[in-house]
């Protein structure tokens, strides 16, 4: 189980330090999301840094394992917010799945960790 729960990680630390770093430097996709969102560009910034640290947290965390649960929890919640932000401005399933699955895979890595 302690195998799978390094994978899973990784693969949540690999997507959110890509999203959060997209976020962070303005990528034209992440842009045109917030503004399709109708959020002010500065919170694109905010979330970049958000997921950048919980992306460090999840690194950190293989070898503290408090780190890990803090990061998959700041993740998760981040994540759930993800899915309100598409949900209010009714997204597709396919524009919402990504982070929906982000989401869900936090919070598995959290539990994973507690159990």
């Amino acid at each position: 189980m302690e195998i799978l729960t390094y994978v899973l990680q990784g693969i949540l630390a690999l997507m959110f330090l890509m999203a959060g770093f997209g976020k962070v430097t303005g990528s034209k996709m992440h842009v045109e999301a917030f503004t399709h969102w109708k959020l002010p560009q500065w919170f694109r910034v905010v979330t970049g840094l958000v997921e950048l640290a919980g992306a460090v947290l999840l690194i950190v965390g293989y070898w503290y394992s408090t780190s890990a649960m803090a990061g998959s929890l700041l993740l998760g919640i981040t994540g759930v917010g993800g899915i309100i932000t598409h949900i209010r401005v009714k997204d597709s399933f396919k524009d919402t799945s990504m982070i929906l699955f982000l989401a869900i895979l936090s919070f598995v890595v959290l539990y994973l960790y507690l159990a």
